[in-house]
C-alpha cells in the first residue's frame, strides 16, 4: 500500500507472507544525475540508491543505526499490481505512451501522472528497508533536531546566525547531562558525509532512556550533489566542539590509505544486487568530506584542547589497530 502519499515522494509498504514489512522507495533519479543547484533541500528528490548507500556507510562507521536496506529490481505488474489488495493503489496504474507500466499516488495535492514511477516496461529499481518493530513492541519518540532547518525560502534558524548557539543547547535537558549531544554530533557527521540536509527530527527507542542511540532514518535525500560539500550540516560539531573518541578513531582509520573510506564503501556496495549503487564521483566525495570533518575536529582541538573536545565514551578506548582489526572482520 502507499504510505504518506505526496506525489514526488511516493513510497510503498510491502507486507510479506511471514508478516514482515519493508519500505519500498522507487527509483526517481538516475545515479549520474545531480540535484539541480536551484533546488532547495526540502524539494529535493528522494533517491533509492542513497538509502542503500547510507546503510552501508552507517555500518562502516560502526554506528549501526540505519535499518537494514537492500536494493531490489521488482516487476511492478506481477509483484505490485497483481498482488495488492489495495483498490486505491490498483486504480493508479496505467501504461505510458512509451508502453511502460506506471503508477502514482492518489492524494489531495501534487499527485498526478506527471509524478508517476514507471517500469521499463515492467522492471523497476528500488530500495527495501526493514521496518522497525511496532510501537507496541518497541516504543520510540520522534524528537525535533536542535539544528533543524527553517524549511522556507528565506527563513533562518537561530543556529544559522548565532555561532554560540550550542551554549544554549547545552543548557536544555537532555543535552545538558547525557550522551545525547555526542549522538547528535555523530548524526551530523553521518549526514555531512552523505550530503543530507533534511534531518528535521530523529527517533529514539524509549527503553534505553536518555543515553540511547539515535535512529538514522530516511536518508533518501543524501548523495544528491557530489560536487558540493554543505559545511552547515557540520554545525553541531563545529559549534559544540565535542566528539566521541570511538567516532574519531574510526574516522582517522578510514582516512588512512589502506582503509580509505571510498575504497571500503566501493567494496561493501558490490554486495548489493543493484551494484554499482554510487557513481565514482560520489565515492570520491566521501574521502574529501571525511578530511573536512577531521579538519573541523583539529580546529576544535587547537582551540580548546583534546581533553575538552574528545569525549572518552568507553572505559577501554580502542586503538586504531583495534578498529583496523574490526574492519578486517
Amino acid at each position: 500500500q502507499v504510505v504518506k502519499p505526496s506525489g514526488v515522494h511516493l513510497k510503498l509498504v510491502l507486507r510479506f507472507q511471514d508478516f514482515g514489512k519493508a519500505m519500498f522507495k522507487p527509483m526517481r533519479q538516475k545515479r549520474e544525475e545531480e540535484t539541480p543547484e536551484d533546488f532547495f533541500y526540502f524539494v529535493d528528490f528522494q533517491r533509492h540508491n542513497a538509502e542503500i548507500a547510507a546503510f552501508h556507510l552507517d555500518r562502516i562507521l560502526d554506528f549501526r543505526r540505519v535499518p537494514p536496506t537492500v536494493g531490489r529490481l521488482i516487476n511492478v505488474t506481477k509483484e505490485i499490481l497483481e498482488v495488492t489488495k489495495n483498490e486505491v493503489l490498483q486504480s493508479v496504474f496505467f501504461v505510458s505512451p512509451a508502453s511502460n507500466v506506471c503508477f502514482f499516488a492518489k492524494c489531495p495535492y501534487m499527485c498526478k501522472t506527471e509524478y508517476a514511477v514507471c517500469g521499463t516496461p515492467h522492471l523497476l529499481e528500488g530500495s527495501l528497508s526493514a521496518f522497525l518493530p511496532s510501537l507496541s513492541l518497541a516504543p520510540r519518540l520522534s524528537i525535533p533536531n536542535p539544528w533543524i532547518r527553517s524549511y522556507s525560502f528565506d527563513g533562518k534558524e537561530e543556529w544559522e546566525v548565532n555561532p554560540l548557539y550550542c551554549n544554549t543547547v547545552r543548557e536544555i535537558y537532555p543535552y545538558s547531562n547525557s550522551n545525547r549531544l555526542l549522538n547528535i554530533v555523530d548524526m551530523a557527521i553521518f549526514d555531512f558525509l552523505i550530503g543530507n540536509m533534511d534531518r528535521h527530527h530523529y527517533e529514539m527507542f524509549t527503553k534505553f532512556g536518555d543515553d540511547g542511540f539515535l535512529l538514522h532514518l530516511d536518508n533518501a535525500r543524501g548523495f544528491g550533489r557530489h560536487s558540493h560539500d554543505e559545511l552547515s550540516i557540520l554545525a553541531p560539531l563545529s559549534q559544540c566542539c565535542v566528539i566521541k573518541r570511538t567516532t574519531l578513531l574510526r574516522l582517522q582509520l578510514l582516512a588512512e590509505p589502506e582503509y580509505q573510506l571510498s575504497a571500503v564503501m566501493r567494496e561493501s556496495l558490490l554486495q548489493d544486487p543493484l551494484a554499482p549503487v554510487l557513481t565514482e564521483p560520489h565515492l570520491l566525495a566521501l574521502d574529501r568530506r571525511l578530511q573536512l570533518v577531521l579538519d573541523a575536529v583539529g580546529k576544535c582541538i587547537d582551540t580548546f584542547g583534546e581533553a575538552t573536545v574528545v569525549a572518552n565514551d568507553t572505559t577501554q578506548p580502542q586503538s586504531p589497530a583495534a578498529h583496523r582489526a574490526k574492519l578486517d572482520t
